[in-house]
């Protein structure tokens, strides 16, 4: 009995002193992720009323998530082809890429039509992110410093450095006004190193809601061509801002018109609701076909170590629709829907706020910017009070997500913000 009781007693002391040294004791442990976070607070609260507005991801009219009908047309037409399970190239589906170019790019890009764009699938818009940024950190000749829009998407600092890059930033939000900074954008984009590395939101900029007019893009194209910078444009929103796959297209085409070889990544998760599949490409401009040969060796070299090969339902479903002249149209006509009920949420809340609250402040921003974001002016104190009081959930700079509004919860919204304003709740 006693040397049962000992041999315990040694394996009890043996096993806190293993547990004592574990090879991970020492590991930290990690931030919450800000918006991750606030899923999780509105998970866990039981009121009714809640409304979470710091996911990135469109809501029906009734708060639910929404699958197009386009896309559910290319999956009836995918399961009767039968198609296989492959393994796709390092580089995606090739007849995707290609679509996904002629998207972004437009039918009458010189560089498309000579064919001299490097492409390729990516793990959506962050995995296009990370293959550019890995891509520039060991090919680009001339700098290893990125610039970032401040404030930026949070995911864009942690990606850029983890390929490699040094990140800055360059003046974009004014507070004061809740719109673009354009003279303190133009005065650090001139002061930056030549050759220095830019990060360009394409439309509907995240988190602020905040684009640049077609004139002002202009003239950041002339200083980025001045400067000898190097455009890496962000494209997470095409035809989700404004309804137009043309029209936020214009800063990509006005770049390449104008000579820049800019790097994009693209991302189709907002624009035909495929979150979860993670359908993106990344392509950058070479000067001739031999160039882009070399440069998609590179792009497979970077490729291979990290995912081998991309997904490929999401390809063939976003293929699907870009190649069906009937779905493309459905598509085209449903991205618009979806931009068009957020403006119709804007224009609501502005309406709500200013004419039948009167809420203190000026709220024309509401209206003017555009996208799925909205940086409201809101303090940090008044989205807490927001989530501790009335049940409103957003991420602590006041950034709400509009497509999380709906009629049935915009007054409701509304009402809590002029309270929070005045100091009521």
């Amino acid at each position: 009995m006693l040397a049962t009781t000992l041999t315990r007693r040694a394996s009890s002391i043996a096993a806190n002193t293993f547990r004592s040294v574990s090879t991970w004791s020492a590991v930290p442990a990690g931030p919450p992720d800000p918006i991750l976070g606030v899923t999780e607070a509105f998970k866990a609260d039981k009121d009714p009323r809640k409304i979470n507005l710091g996911v990135g991801a469109y809501r029906d009219e009734n708060g639910k998530p929404y699958v197009l009908g386009s896309v559910k047309k290319a999956e009836e037409i995918l399961t009767a082809s039968k198609p296989d399970k492959e393994y796709l190239p390092i580089t995606g589906l090739p007849e995707f890429t290609k679509k996904a170019a002629l998207l972004a790019y437009g039918a009458e890009s010189a560089p498309l039509n000579s064919g001299s764009i490097a492409v390729t699938q990516s793990i959506s818009g962050t995995g296009a992110l990370r293959i550019g940024g890995a891509f520039l950190a060991r090919h680009y000749p001339h700098s290893k410093v990125v610039y970032l829009p401040v404030p930026s998407w949070g995911n864009h600092t942690p990606i850029f450095r983890d390929s490699g890059l040094e990140v800055r930033g360059y003046r974009y939000f004014d507070k004061g006004t809740v719109g673009l900074d354009f003279v303190g954008l133009k005065a650090d984009l001139q002061a930056a190193p030549e050759h220095s590395i830019v990060l360009l939101h394409a439309c509907a900029h995240n988190p602020t809601g905040v684009d640049p007019t077609q004139e002002q893009w202009a003239q950041i194209s002339d200083i980025v061509k001045e400067k000898k910078l190097m455009p890496f444009f962000d494209m997470a929103y095409q035809g989700f801002a404004s309804g137009s796959t043309d029209r936020d297209a214009f800063a990509v085409r006005h770049f390449v018109s104008q000579g820049h070889q800019i790097a994009l990544a693209q991302s189709f998760a907002k624009n035909m609701g495929l979150y979860g599949e993670r359908v993106g490409a990344f392509s950058l401009i070479t000067s001739d076909a031999a160039e882009k040969a070399r440069v998609d060796s590179q792009l497979k070299i970077v490729i291979r170590p990290m995912y081998s090969n991309p997904p490929l339902h999401g390809a063939q479903i976003a293929n699907t629709i870009l190649g069906d002249k009937l779905l493309y149209s459905q598509w085209e006509g449903e991205v618009k829907g979806m931009a068009d009920r957020i403006i119709s949420m804007r224009e609501k809340l502005y309406g709500t706020l200013t004419h039948d609250l009167k809420t203190p402040g000026e709220w024309g921003h509401i209206k003017s910017q555009i996208g799925m974001f909205s940086f409201t002016g809101l303090t940090s104190a008044q989205t807490k009070a927001l989530a501790e009081k009335a049940h409103i959930y957003m991420t602590a700079d006041g950034r709400i997500s509009m497509a999380g509004l709906n009629t049935s919860n915009i007054e409701y919204f509304a009402q809590s913000v002029d309270a929070a304003v005045r100091g009521n709740l």
